[in-house]
């Protein structure tokens, strides 16, 4: 995979029989370390000054998100296990508890495609039921796709 990818990430959270839909396509920078991917990118917040550097670190069935700067986590996805982290944002820290029911990575040479399903609990309360899906693809291929997970 070249260095240079776009990256789109498409997200379903379920909350009490609604859904919150989150779609993202933005540019980014991949490598790979000991057998894991990592793709690399900035976030700006509207209506805030200042950005978050986000790095993503796929392994074999594994998603682990990191955020620093107006938001700071570790987020860690592994199937079957529940994992505990802080979230700290910019109007206060929220305690989040992430249940991964699956986590499934396919790659090709020039692909990587990850879906999570998981359960999302804020400071020990059940919030939503989740599903992402990211794909990324070197820079010049254009052809992201870009379907939100069906719930």
């Amino acid at each position: 995979m070249k260095k240079e990818i776009l990256l789109s990430i498409a997200g379903l959270h379920m909350i009490e029989e609604e859904d919150g839909n989150v779609e993202v396509v933005t540019a980014g920078d991949y490598y790979n370390r000991n057998g894991k991917h990592y793709v690399v990118y900035d976030e700006v917040v509207e209506g805030l000054s200042g950005h978050i550097s986000n790095t993503i670190k796929i392994g074999d069935n594994s998603l682990e998100v990191m955020k620093r700067g107006l938001t700071n986590t570790r987020m860690i996805f592994e199937k079957g296990k529940k994992t505990l982290t802080r979230y700290q944002t910019p109007y206060g820290i929220l305690d989040l508890s992430i249940l991964a029911r699956d986590v499934k990575v396919e790659e090709t040479e020039d692909a990587i495609d990850v879906a999570v399903d998981y359960v999302l609990e804020v400071n020990e309360e059940h919030l939503a039921e989740c599903n992402i899906k990211m794909n990324i693809r070197p820079r010049e291929a254009g052809n992201l796709s870009l379907q939100t997970p069906e719930a």
